[in-house]
């Protein structure tokens, strides 16, 4: 490693210590936001280009969304829950455990994603129906699904090292990584959509060139020795602790992806029930929702390494305020970012929807009032990354799987039944402010225990600094 790479870590080591956290946070979270915005963008941009094909080829993509929930799953539970960990061995100053857990988490996803590409290049069809394909858009969605089967190893891999660039201060090199391929995918959907007449299966050929150019960045500073962590096969040494901690914390993602994708098949299947229409409005309105989810995302996740790291490092009184900053934050940008998305949803589901009123109707609906509970949404996703960067894997996992699973699937099938289309539209707002009452309790215990840990710390110091104390 050379003396400028080594300054370069020290200045990340002594940035999240020292430098105010507004600055610190804002640092960390722009590049995660931009690389969030631009993936959602690249996921739109399928469903813009796709939805000239019709509205049951837009409904075919809205299905193949829970197919990279499922990718996510494992692939982001290994990647939070190494992340956390990384996190606070570098507050500690223990660079090689933490490069030990980088590469354990790199390869288990590796393996995942292998094991998800095996699993549905051989169940093709009833993976499709399972994740809420209709008849009417079934072959669509097996269009769509076969290549991005074929990236799934580097998907899932993705994840981590996304997840860990950010952990070790190095969020610009994750948004290059991430922002790269977005920006391609946008420019090689038209041309393998309609240039080359592939249709559904030239978006998802695209996505998967993408996906790939995203690992083939994302990878080389790991590979040139360019970031704190190094990648090693040598390295790959899962002994209790890494798994017992990458599982612990990193569960409330897989729970939460796990909910997530049993949310969106549930929700698939109600809505496919009714019409293709209302399964492709409902779609549309949750990928237009990942931009203000993307932002609520990047800036929790530039938040949780901040805490977890001085947390390692046994500042308290930085932990404490960054939640203050991160929580104050988050609320008003989501206001502010409800209130614009409300006002034009109507424009915006008439670009994917423009001869199906249908369609527009419950997609419109279904912005709005995901946009009423978003300020609700975003502080508990502040909640829910303090959790996750000091390690309470309890609280992580509550607040984690209640968005889309305790607070979300007992009321789906009856808010359907007696509103219907409606119903399933507005489902998603009502989950989201029925986890503030999880969050409230949940976080005054944490903010507790960061106060009873910084008063023990003060008071070891006190007494090893005494002179003349003697131990009993």
């Amino acid at each position: 490693m050379t003396e400028a790479e080594q300054k370069r870590q020290e200045y990340r080591k002594s940035m999240m210590l020292t430098e105010p956290l507004p600055k610190v946070i804002t640092k960390m979270a722009a590049p995660s936001i931009i690389s969030f915005l631009i993936t959602s963008i690249y996921n739109l941009a399928d469903t813009f280009f796709v939805s000239s094909l019709g509205t049951n080829a837009t409904a075919a993509v809205s299905v193949n969304a829970s197919l990279d929930q499922i990718l996510m799953m494992a692939g982001s539970m290994l990647a939070v829950g190494a992340a956390s960990y990384i996190s606070r061995l570098l507050g500690a100053r223990k660079e090689e455990r933490a490069s030990q857990v980088f590469s354990v988490a790199f390869f288990s996803a590796m393996a995942f994603g292998l094991v998800v590409l095996l699993g549905g290049v051989s169940f093709m069809r009833p993976m499709v129906r399972l994740l809420g394909a209709t008849d009417t858009c079934e072959q669509y969605a097996i269009d769509y699904a076969t290549y991005v089967l074929l990236i799934a190893p580097f998907m899932a891999a993705n994840f981590v090292m996304n997840q860990c660039l950010r952990a070790e201060g190095s969020a610009m090199l994750s948004m290059i990584g991430m922002g790269f391929g977005g920006i391609l995918n946008c420019f090689l959907d038209p041309i393998f959509i309609f240039t080359l007449d592939m249709g559904v299966a030239g978006a998802s050929i695209a996505t998967a060139i993408s996906k790939f150019v995203s690992f083939a960045i994302l990878i080389f500073p790991y590979l040139t020795r360019r970031s704190l962590l190094r990648l090693s096969p040598r390295l790959f040494k899962p002994d209790g602790a890494i798994v017992g901690q990458i599982v612990s914390v990193g569960s409330s993602s897989l729970f939460r992806n796990g909910l997530a994708v049993i949310s969106a098949i549930v929700l698939n299947r109600i809505a496919g029930g009714i019409s293709d229409s209302v399964l492709a409005g409902i779609g549309v309105s949750t990928k237009v929702m990942m931009f203000p989810f993307g932002v609520i995302l990047g800036f929790g996740t530039g938040f949780q390494p901040v805490a977890g790291f001085n947390w390692g490092a046994k500042r308290f009184d930085r932990v404490e305020e960054s939640y203050r900053f991160a929580a104050r934050t988050a609320i008003l940008g989501a206001a502010a970012m409800g209130l614009l998305l409300a006002v034009f949803a109507n424009p915006l589901i008439a670009l994917f929807a423009k001869a199906d009123p249908e369609m527009r109707a419950i997609g419109a609906l279904s912005i709005r009032l995901q946009c009423l509970a978003l300020p609700a949404h975003s502080w508990v996703a502040v909640v829910n990354m303090l959790c996750a960067g000091l390690g309470r894997a309890g609280g992580a996992v509550l607040l984690s799987t209640a968005r889309q699973g305790t607070c979300f699937l007992p009321i789906v099938y009856p808010m359907a039944l007696l509103w219907g289309a409606n119903g399933v539209a507005s489902v998603q707002a009502v989950a989201d402010l029925l986890t503030i009452a999880l969050a409230l309790p949940l976080v005054r215990r944490v903010k507790a225990g960061i106060r009873q840990a910084a008063a023990e710390e003060a008071a070891r110091k006190t007494i090893s600094s005494s002179p003349g104390e003697v131990a009993p």
